[in-house]
């Protein structure tokens, strides 16, 4: 395991846009930069701009072909059983939204959903929402239940997880990598549990269904669904390269075949079957995909992943992007080994230098130990706002605040609710973690060179988070 070699690291660079303005980009826990390729491809796209499934025109027929194909390349790249598993949404968030409102009919009065503090809002607000808002409106009682994690690794406390279990709880959901602890937890584990519980679905079938937040997962790791044997798997292509608007909800066949659409009209209803007295839907994929989609999105995220692969480790005499060759599975795990090896070199450097200033506390997973790729930290007496601040005006880009992990935040009794956070991807660099670490220092040990600092200040840690 180890960083990409300079050479190789030095032409993936040559590839991205912020080189040129000497960006050093520490943010791609929040959104990665594309390729410029891919903005070149957007670009040619527009020459056949056109919908899709909606006309017969050349532009049309050859648009409905590459964004079909791009289904075919994202299932493979997940290693779902076909492109009928996947429906496409703006965003992690939205996709999770899109199974919380196919599920909601399905919950029984006496319910529960089991999820865990350590979740980004977007995997605990939608079943908030349903539990406590809506499902209440319809005389339904839904309980919702929260899992521990350990303060002192970052660990989701699987003891405490199954304790929450019971042949009641419909669905468990949990993140596949903690956007703020870098936390993984044991997703084989996680399912044993939901299976433990025994709930009778309507199938016929017993067990908690299982929903992954896999959109920090996505990042750095090769995703096997079939492995992974979850019922959902939420993601979003802009964490790996890709532009913004695309996410992903992968469910099992046998789900899309019985679960009600998200949304309704366009494209997921059957072609000139809406009578007055019912409306026959679409077939697979294509019912859960309402109206006009992110049609040039899907496809340049689709490239996205082939061009990731020509660019680390692939074959030289081979090229993936701009085709729609069914991709070699093999090609794909080496790409994604080394994205993954040199992510987690780079983290494990910044959290070795950052230990070394004085009041730096690293939250979560211990050094030495695997995580995400991110690193969340404070400084005691300083603002994680205004250190954020220090570092942007010495051109390192991070981010300062709850990173949308709030009730992580809060249990460990951070106050305020927030911290500094600096995350590595494929393009970065040994030079850029070392020039974090020494802009960290003297933002500390300079503070009076930069912006005022209006935020409020994080004291000494408190007792529950020290031991993060």
């Amino acid at each position: 395991m180890g960083t990409l070699a300079s050479r190789e690291l030095e032409l993936i660079r040559s590839q991205f846009a912020f080189g040129l303005r000497e960006r050093i980009v520490t943010n791609n826990a929040a959104s990665t930069q594309p390729p410029l390729a891919v903005w070149e491809l957007l670009r040619d796209l527009s020459e056949t701009y056109e919908n899709v499934h909606r006309g017969q025109s050349d532009a049309s027929i050859r648009t409905t072909e590459a964004f079909e194909a791009s289904f075919d390349t994202i299932a493979s790249w997940i290693n779902a059983p076909s492109r009928d598993t996947l429906s496409m949404h703006r965003s992690t968030t939205e996709a999770i939204n899109a199974a919380m409102y196919s599920l909601m009919a399905d919950f029984r009065d006496g319910d529960n959903v089991v999820t865990t503090l350590m979740e980004h809002n977007s995997n605990y607000v939608p079943w908030h929402a349903m539990c406590r808002e809506i499902l209440p409106r319809f005389g339904r009682r839904v309980e919702l239940r929260l899992a521990r994690f350990d303060h002192d690794s970052g660990e989701l406390d699987l003891a405490h997880l199954a304790s929450l279990v019971d042949a009641r709880t419909k669905l468990v959901t949990c993140c596949g990598g903690s956007n703020f602890l870098g936390t993984k937890p044991p997703l084989d584990r996680v399912r044993a549990i939901a299976d433990a519980g025994a709930y009778a679905q309507p199938d016929g079938s017993t067990g908690a269904l299982l929903l992954i937040d896999a959109a920090q997962l996505f990042a750095s790791s090769r995703l096997d669904v079939q492995a992974m044997d979850a019922d959902f798997v939420a993601f979003s292509l802009h964490k790996l390269l890709a532009p913004f608007g695309v996410g992903v909800l992968y469910a099992k066949k046998s789900l899309r075949e019985t679960l009600p659409p998200f949304l309704y009209g366009g494209d997921m209803i059957a072609e000139g079957r809406v009578f007055p007295d019912r409306v026959e839907y679409n077939d697979l994929p294509w019912r859960f995909s309402a109206g006009t989609p992110n049609i040039l999105g899907v496809i340049a995220s689709a490239q996205t992943l082939r061009l990731l692969v020509d660019m680390v480790g692939a074959d030289p005499d081979r090229a993936w992007f701009r085709t729609d060759d069914p991709l070699d599975p093999a090609a794909v795990d080496a790409a994604m080994g080394a994205v993954a090896d040199h992510a987690a070199s780079l983290t494990q450097r910044a959290i070795d230098g950052l230990a070394a200033i004085d009041g730096l506390h690293v939250y979560g997973v211990p050094a030495g130990r695997e995580r995400t790729p991110l690193v969340a930290f404070n400084i005691a007496g300083h603002s994680p706002f205004a250190i954020a601040r220090a570092l942007n005006a010495q051109g390192v880009e991070s981010r300062a605040g709850c990173h949308c992990a709030t009730l992580a935040h809060r249990d460990l009794e951070i106050d305020p609710a927030a911290s500094c956070r600096v995350s590595f991807t494929v393009y970065n660099s040994p030079d850029d973690v070392d020039r974090v670490i020494a802009a960290v220092r003297r933002a500390v040990d300079e503070p009076g060179l930069f912006a005022s600092e209006t935020a409020p200040v994080v004291g000494a840690t408190p007792a529950s988070a020290s031991r993060g």
